[in-house]
């Protein structure tokens, strides 16, 4: 069903074990997205398993392999209604090996739940995970703290979090005053969908009304068309299908377009959103669609599709502003980590080191440092082993930002402010 109501991607972000995918579950439950036979059945087959309580989680962990492992590997997308908006959940990986997966979750988000465990308080993912989600562009945030059956409902243990929180979301540049914290249960179900007894001290909102409290993000039809492609299926009877998120523009039928860096041209015969065709797609919204001219093979995740008269560009070199997060060393010129931009995955070389800043001021504090360590930030010259697809972020900040990651961990993060853009023949 299309919606007339505006449409928000819900990024659900934290520590693993501290109950993300429990709590995408209850809110798609509570929202009546998911009816109350298939959530029993959940639980049936969770006890039979040995997995007791994880009947919520299995909402959004429908593979196979997470259920045996008890984790979330992969991005499901999932539909929930709130009377406000409706929301496309990014339910995010909190695992260390998914940490990649999460970054392209965040990166297509326009608000985030943080689910913070109150036994445990913020932990070192937790800390990424904020960093991260404040680089990637997502600039409004609900601090859930989850588990409060387990400290008995205690506001004093909430208050030792939500301080916790507040310091390490004020380090990024979130506001504490403007973000609203709440003390929830996702297997109770407490101040998810109302305001519950066992809190009567907490006198915000509960998590599914404070959802609705988000500014709609402003789409940007105005920019050149960008869709970074996620996946391409190849469907019997229709052809290839790339599937991915409109950033910029409008994707229309009957459209002509350049995939890059392949360098393919095409024409779009038919756009889909949640299994219904539409005559054209808007920036948020995630699209299945069907391309004249392009083979399965000819494109890959990674690439993006824009309009044949303004093709996404392609970077020979390009200038950062980058922050570094953690380096077990120091970062030098010839270090090729993996950059993660949009949903592109390409090793690139740092060329040059130009100007180390001050992170608070952005003010120089060194011309041409020899090395970069944690903490740092910098404007660097980064140069792609392959051809990639980056933009300014001034022009286009949905494909400008990107984070760094190498050894299994984020190393930095950071945004593209110059482009030598390579001459695709």
């Amino acid at each position: 069903m299309a919606s007339d109501k505006p449409h928000m991607n819900l990024a659900v972000i934290g520590h693993i074990d501290h109950g993300k995918s429990t709590t995408v579950g209850r809110m798609m439950f509570e929202t009546g997205a998911v009816p109350a036979h298939i959530i029993e059945g959940y639980r049936k087959e969770a006890e039979s398993k040995g997995k007791a309580t994880f009947e919520f989680a299995w909402v959004m962990d429908n593979l196979k392999e997470e259920r045996e492992r008890g984790i979330t590997i992969d991005i499901a997308h999932k539909r929930f209604d709130t009377p406000k908006f409706y929301f496309t959940v990014v339910d995010c990986p909190g695992h260390r090996d998914f940490v990649k997966n999460m970054i392209t979750g965040a990166s297509q988000a326009d608000a985030a739940v943080l689910v913070v465990a109150a036994p445990d308080g913020p932990m070192e993912q937790t800390k990424e995970h904020v960093f991260l989600a404040r680089t990637l562009g997502i600039t409004q945030i609900i601090i859930a703290i989850n588990k409060m059956d387990m400290v008995k409902y205690d506001e004093k243990r909430f208050n030792e979090v939500k301080t916790e929180m507040s310091t390490l979301i004020k380090m990024v540049g979130y506001k504490p005053e403007e973000t609203q914290f709440i003390p929830i249960s996702s297997i109770q179900g407490v101040n998810i969908k109302a305001n519950s007894p066992e809190t009567p001290w907490y006198k915000g909102p509960a998590l599914v009304p404070a959802l609705d409290l988000f500014k709609e993000p402003e789409k940007p039809t105005d920019k050149p068309m960008r869709l970074p492609i996620q996946d391409v299926y190849s469907i019997s009877g229709i052809g290839t299908v790339p599937v991915g998120r409109v950033e910029t523009g409008i994707v229309k039928k009957g459209m002509k377009v350049n995939f890059m860096p392949a360098n393919k041209v095409g024409e779009i015969k038919s756009i889909e959103m949640h299994h219904e065709e539409i005559p054209q797609a808007l920036p948020g919204d995630n699209v299945g669609f069907n391309v004249r001219g392009i083979g399965k093979g000819d494109i890959r995740r990674g690439d993006v599709m824009g309009p044949a008269e303004a093709p996404p560009t392609v970077a020979d070199e390009f200038t950062a502003q980058i922050v570094v997060l953690q380096h077990p060393s120091a970062l030098t010129v010839g270090y090729t980590p993996v950059f993660h931009c949009h949903t592109t995955q390409t090793a690139c070389t740092f060329m040059e080191l130009q100007k180390k800043l001050d992170p608070r001021s952005g003010q120089v504090k060194e011309e041409n440092p020899t090395f970069l360590k944690s903490g740092d930030a910098a404007i660097v010259v980064i140069k792609p082993t392959k051809p990639m697809v980056i933009e300014n972020v001034k022009e286009l900040p949905q494909l400008g930002r990107f984070a760094v990651r190498d050894m299994g961990s984020t190393i930095a993060a950071g945004m593209c402010i110059a482009i030598k853009a390579k001459q695709m023949l």
